[in-house]
């Protein structure tokens, strides 16, 4: 079959290398890509965006099924539009990507069906939402309602830093659009996990679960990015946690979808706060999370391309999911000053040495050819993921990984997957 690919970051990397395993992928499209997804594949120079051009391809050369990476061309009703005409695609609807698409929507959601989260309110006014700061006190959680690419939600320690982030998001319009509602959200502590999970709109089956890295710098200190490194399972999401999980939080969801009418086909991202055995909900995405795919797809046994058709054609209950008993790290390598202002066009050497290495896998995201060398374009460059028996040897294997490449003034934390010795 063929298929067509949307995005152009590390995720879209990884769903090109997986989906590049298929034996019933023939010919792979990749809208826009990277030099990395070039390797399984034909990369497009569309803009992901352009959602016109990318439906008068998927009609010229018959595309059988067309895989929405990132989340804006959810939001923007990329599945609506391919539907309409006939065109089968993994990834949910418009309305269903509200889901993350709005917080508002999102938080209403869970407070409406019992679904365990923060106490919250949202505000259109920023006036209002500096009252309720004040009312609060802080620690507390300020959101932009709408997209900012991960990186619109700030957690803030002082009374100042919230009115701050109010000002930011609301007033200098930092995230555009998004900021124009902002969700203020009661500060939980805990550790915190991903479950990914596949839905055809009346089955969910969850992933294995992981554990990214929001913060810039070591110690989970700095300015949020989005995704530092990341690894899988997660120790954090013991069989207590799956239980709770399920029953409380994840079977709840689809009802919550499904008494709503809206028919969700793709991936539920649930970001967790995990405590005493118990979660809560701190948002959904709908798509795999970046670099949480960088662990999760190398860990998958199954063909990518069976789920997706059973999510599609609803065949999920009849669909076995299986995962490799191995450990998985992900430490990305960024330009130099990420998340704030980074420099680009460095040429990145070592990808050939580190690909030698045995079950070690280097996924491009910021990335350029120019003059037959490959150059950074973007704040996150790579990711860097190592496969394993156990994490001690996956962590060593993925710095050793990192250690054959070189960008000039590319950064790292160094503390990828230490969470998993310590359980």
């Amino acid at each position: 079959m063929n298929i067509l690919l949307i995005g152009s970051g590390g995720r879209e990397h990884a769903l090109a290398w997986k989906l590049a395993q298929s034996k019933k992928v023939k010919e792979l499209y990749i809208a826009a890509g990277n030099p990395g997804t070039a390797q399984y594949g034909q990369n497009l120079n569309f803009d992901q965006n352009n959602q016109k051009a990318l439906l008068e391809f998927a009609l010229k050369e018959k595309i059988d099924i067309t895989v929405v990476g990132p989340e804006a061309p959810l939001a923007a009703g990329i599945v609506d539009l391919f539907e309409k005409h006939g065109l089968q695609v993994f990834g949910p609807n418009q309305s269903a990507a509200r889901l993350e698409s709005s917080k508002t929507f999102a938080k209403n959601l869970m407070q409406k069906y019992q679904i365990p989260t923060a106490e919250y309110k949202s505000f259109k006014e920023a006036e209002k939402a500096a009252a309720y700061i004040r009312e609060k006190g802080a620690p507390i959680v300020v959101k932009a309602s709408g997209l900012a690419a991960g990186k619109g939600v700030i957690v803030a320690q002082t009374e100042a830093e919230a009115l701050k982030a109010v000002k930011t998001i609301m007033k200098d319009e930092k995230f555009g659009k998004a900021g124009e509602k902002v969700v203020i959200e009661e500060f939980l502590s805990g550790e915190e996990a991903t479950i990914l999970a596949f839905c055809d709109g009346q089955t969910i089956i969850p992933m294995l679960a992981s554990q990214d890295h929001k913060a810039a710098y070591d110690g989970g200190s700095g300015p949020n990015t989005g995704g530092m490194g990341a690894y899988a399972p997660a120790p954090v999401v013991t069989e207590q946690v799956k239980t709770y999980f399920k029953n409380e939080i994840m079977e709840p969801t689809l009802k919550a979808l499904q008494q709503e009418k809206l028919n969700f086909k793709g991936i539920i991202y649930f970001g967790l706060m995990i405590k005493a055995g118990k979660a809560k909900v701190l948002e959904y995405n709908v798509r795999f999370g970046d670099p949480e795919a960088q662990v999760i797809l190398p860990l998958l046994k199954t063909d990518l391309v069976d789920i997706i058709e059973a999510v599609i054609n609803c065949n999920l209950a009849q669909t076995e999911i299986n995962w490799k008993n191995k450990k998985a790290v992900a430490v990305v390598m960024a330009s130099a000053g990420y998340p704030l202002n980074h420099k680009k066009g460095k040429e990145i050497r070592g990808l050939k040495a580190a690909a030698k290495s045995e079950d070690l896998i280097v996924f491009q995201a910021g990335t350029k050819f120019a003059a037959e060398k490959i150059l950074t374009a973007g704040g996150r460059v790579l990711a860097v993921t190592a496969l394993g028996n156990d994490f001690a040897k996956v962590i060593e294997k993925a710095y050793a990984g990192v250690a054959k490449i070189d960008f000039e003034g590319f950064q790292i934390r160094n503390d990828i997957g230490q969470k998993a010795l310590a359980k």
